[in-house]
């Protein structure tokens, strides 16, 4: 068995094999016509359930067979330019790139014996973000695994610079469209889900400065402390930007952490035309990135940056077999310092990859493309009468819903459109993604690949109007 090391012998067999799945996976991506094939879970899982993992292949080439048909068949590709959902991206082939050189080299970023250079060209990468934000001199951060982590790494840093011994009195404020994990970071440091108060949006899904000004004073007057403001600048459903500026201020007025979740909305970081709408980010005291969203690196691709390097302290812990503190005196970089996680994959290689390549404008003019892409679909949406378009995009983000000319009940309405998206789902000419606005279900498109058109859209909003005119002519039968 030891011929299936990767070591000075087996070279020869890891280019081999390397290059045929490479190969396999080009083809694929090559001939895909759709973003999906509509397989479902039950014809799906009696061939994986059937694979007896105690019998391997012994072959490479059957591997990459059997492979085919559980997974690359039927997988839900995001360079599709119908892939219209989640906020996946297509990926840029120099971070791909990347992404090989650090599973082969399998170098691990918690401490620098493990690393090296590795260690080094993460924290450039950090510095270099932090410039573009505007952090100041002092700035820091580390790699994550996703938005999630880099939230609550941000908000546990914003707990113990609260400096309270009683939690229950914290509290942290966050709009009503700000992503659950601002709830669920609250859960896991003990706070609860009732320590995150709600701030209302407004007309274009931002929070509303006054309702927080108002929220802050009252927490106040209660003796209970405001541990920190969470700021959105892309938010999951409507990809709004929340008015950074106003929320730095309350946060300076009243002594709280302000943390901006850009998750979605750094593609503005690189972009050419519309950096100015991350305004006021710079005044953040943490901030969180995701490359893997807009900047089209591949998952798991995050960061979670700070105004001040010492607040990373608080996620420190010195092991004597790891990290001991005389590292520290000795000025060994141990990114372990900084990171929630110890062993830590290699992940900033790929932005690397992809700035060294494509350069940052690189990025941003994809990014860019996509925004512009997002105008003409709402212009098309606002257009037709069919449907109906809750907000302007700030990002590359749509909501809207399906709207029969001759149906009124707003229960009808929402199985029609609950319809349309599972009935294209089902037949994989394109994937589309779906949420609430108010009791009310609406679809969505999340633009992120710059390939896909306007004529694309088009073409996906009459897709969704006739599956859900099937719907309802099958409603109408059925009720007569």
């Amino acid at each position: 068995m030891r011929s299936h090391l990767l070591n000075d012998t087996t070279a020869e067999q890891y280019r081999r094999s390397v290059t045929a799945g490479v190969e396999r996976v080009a083809a694929k991506i090559a001939t895909t016509e759709r973003p999906f094939s509509g397989v479902t879970v039950d014809a799906l899982a009696p061939a994986i359930d059937a694979i007896d993992l105690d019998k391997p292949l012994h072959d490479t080439a059957a591997v990459l067979d059997e492979l085919e048909d559980v997974y690359l068949r039927d997988a839900v590709y995001f360079h599709h330019p119908r892939y219209l959902a989640h906020l996946n991206c297509p990926v840029v082939i120099p971070a791909v790139l990347g992404e090989a050189v650090l599973s082969a080299v399998n170098s691990s970023l918690d401490t620098w014996d493990q690393s090296a250079g590795g260690t080094l060209i993460e924290r450039k990468l950090i510095d270099w973000t932090t410039e573009r934000i505007g952090l100041g001199p002092a700035a820091d951060g580390v790699f994550t695994s996703g938005g999630t982590q880099s939230n609550l790494q941000a908000l546990l840093l914003a707990r113990e610079e609260a400096k309270t011994d009683t939690l229950a009195k914290l509290r942290i404020f966050a709009s009503e469209v700000s992503h659950f994990s601002v709830k669920k970071s609250a859960k896991l440091l003990g706070l609860g889900q009732d320590s995150v108060v709600s701030i209302p949006v407004d007309h274009d899904k931002r929070m509303q400065t006054v309702a927080l000004a108002r929220e802050l004073e009252r927490c106040k007057q209660d003796g209970l402390v405001p541990m920190a403001v969470v700021a959105t600048a892309g938010t999951t459903d409507f990809g709004s930007i929340d008015p950074l500026p106003e929320i730095a201020e309350l946060c300076e007025q009243f002594g709280t952490w302000m943390h901006v979740d850009a998750a979605y909305g750094c593609g503005l970081l690189a972009s050419l035309k519309h950096r100015d709408r991350l305004n006021g980010i710079e005044r953040a005291d943490s901030v969180t990135v995701d490359y893997h969203k807009s900047f089209f690196q591949p998952v798991s691709s995050s960061a979670v940056l700070v105004r001040d390097a010492a607040t990373l302290q608080h996620a420190t812990y010195h092991a004597e077999y790891l990290n001991p503190r005389r590292m520290v005196q000795e000025r060994i970089p141990n990114q372990v310092d900084k990171s929630l996680q110890t062993t830590r994959r290699f992940d900033a290689l790929k932005l690397w990859m992809t700035l060294r390549t494509m350069g940052a404008d690189g990025i941003g003019q994809l990014f860019d493309e996509v925004c512009e892409l997002a105008r003409e679909g709402w212009k098309l949406l606002a257009a037709d009468p069919r449907f109906d378009v809750v907000v302007e995009p700030s990002l590359s983000t749509l909501v809207f819903r399906y709207i029969p000319a001759s149906v009124t009940d707003p229960a009808e309405i929402d199985r029609a459109n609950l319809y349309a998206r599972k009935a294209l789902f089902a037949s994989g000419d394109a994937i589309v993604a779906g949420t609430k606005v108010g009791a009310r279900h609406y679809l969505k498109f999340t633009l992120l690949n710059p390939e896909t058109q306007a004529s694309d859209i088009a073409a996906v909003l009459d897709l969704i109007a006739g599956h859900a005119e099937q719907y309802l002519g099958e409603s109408l039968d059925r009720a007569s």
